[in-house]
């Protein structure tokens, strides 16, 4: 594909993708919040794909990074605090409104310092061990987050925090909907674009990774952590930079998932949550963006949009099927089936490393060869030169 072809194509996406949630308002702001999930999720699921793709750690506690980043914002730009400690309500009596634009550098760096703390106690662990750690290390956040109310009133406990501000980008509120030429584009549509531009940016920088020293270095830690560490890289500095870097999307991820809400509670960053992550980077293609977005998006939205196939086969059976129980009965199965007929991901990324088999048609029969393999030749024949070669010796 040439230049020209690849910027009409680049194009064509671009403008189709500018036009997805105008085109879905007409049929209700529910498909654009459902699509806007799925963009925070694709972001998760591309943190996640740092840690599990490309350096082969595979975490089941990632959604405690998601969670730190949802109440830092949660915490600064609502009145909570305000309102449960007089100090700060004596220090900022007009209320806590932190803009989001400075919460996401500071959700950022705090997030990459927890993936640095989890880090640092498993390096060593490999496989079903780190997995367990890492699992545990997510539920140790959800259960701090669900009983910080006592003695001092810090995340409101399973109540949650509300009132949280939404963003403000050059003014507009994006709670609001906005009229551009006589047509109202819907607040959902508005966070919209706001998460796809998250969501290019997180590619650009993971590609970048993918193409880098970093990265590369991570893909020999996941094939052979003995073999790079005997290449002389430095393992331990490598997966604490893994841990990191795949936290720190979580926590902007987090973020701007509080502002969208406008409302966290524990009950959202639940154990469910980190294996339907890791299921996103499996099912799309361990290591490869495209499958990681492509997987992202499709397990994000097939819960909703299942929706309506399992209310009218509840329907059917006068309510003795439970809707909630038949959706996850059809992920399971799709799942499944897809697991089945790919089982390297529906877009698997391409072994490198490996030549292609060469057709049969062109090996050289070892007869026709003027050097088999395997011959040993005196020392005053030529290799290569069958007319000087004299009796040759078999080893």
């Amino acid at each position: 594909m040439t230049k020209q072809n690849k910027f009409i194509v680049f194009l064509l996406c671009g403008i189709a993708l500018l036009l997805v949630p105008l085109l879905l308002q007409g049929l209700g702001n529910a498909w654009v919040r459902i699509v806007n999930i799925a963009l925070l999720y694709t972001m998760l699921s591309l943190g996640l794909n740092i840690v599990v793709g490309y350096a082969g750690l595979l975490d089941l506690g990632y959604v405690a990074f998601f969670a730190v980043g949802s109440y830092l914002y949660a915490l600064l730009a609502s009145p909570h605090l305000v309102e449960e400690f007089p100090a700060i309500a004596a220090m900022l009596p007009h209320g806590m409104h932190t803009s989001i634009w400075l919460v996401l550098p500071l959700a950022l760096v705090v997030a990459a310092g927890f993936g640095v703390l989890l880090g640092i106690p498993v390096l060593k662990l490999r496989g079903d061990y780190l997995a367990i750690v890492t699992l545990g290390f997510g539920e140790i956040i959800r259960i701090f987050l669900n009983n910080l109310d006592y003695p001092y009133n810090i995340t409101n406990g399973p109540k949650g925090v509300n009132q949280i501000d939404p963003i403000h980008f050059f003014g507009v509120d994006l709670s609001e909907p906005v009229h551009w030429f006589g047509f109202e584009v819907a607040s959902v549509s508005l966070y919209y674009y706001v998460f796809l531009a998250a969501v290019i940016v997180t590619v650009i920088i993971c590609q970048r990774l993918e193409d880098s020293r970093i990265g590369r270095a991570w893909m020999a830690i996941r094939e052979d952590e003995t073999a790079a560490k005997a290449m002389g890289l430095n393992v331990r500095n490598l997966k604490l930079l893994a841990f990191g870097m795949g936290a720190s999307f979580g926590g902007v991820s987090g973020s701007l998932f509080a502002a969208f809400q406008g409302f966290v509670s524990p009950e959202s960053y639940s154990l469910m949550e980190s294996v339907m992550i890791v299921a996103m980077v499996v099912l799309g293609g361990l290591g490869h963006l495209p499958g990681v977005v492509l997987g992202a998006m499709l397990l994000a939205s097939l819960p909703e949009v299942l929706r309506y196939v399992a209310g009218p086969l509840q329907q059917m059976t006068d309510g003795r099927l439970d809707a909630a129980i038949l959706r996850q009965l059809f992920i399971a199965l799709a799942m499944i089936i897809i697991m089945l007929l790919r089982p390297r991901g529906l877009w698997p990324s391409p072994e490198h490393g490996k030549a292609d088999p060469e057709p049969a048609d062109k090996i050289t029969p070892l007869s026709a060869q003027e050097n088999p393999p395997g011959i040993d030749f005196p020392a005053d024949a030529v290799p290569g030169n069958t007319k000087l070669r004299q009796d040759a010796v078999n080893p």
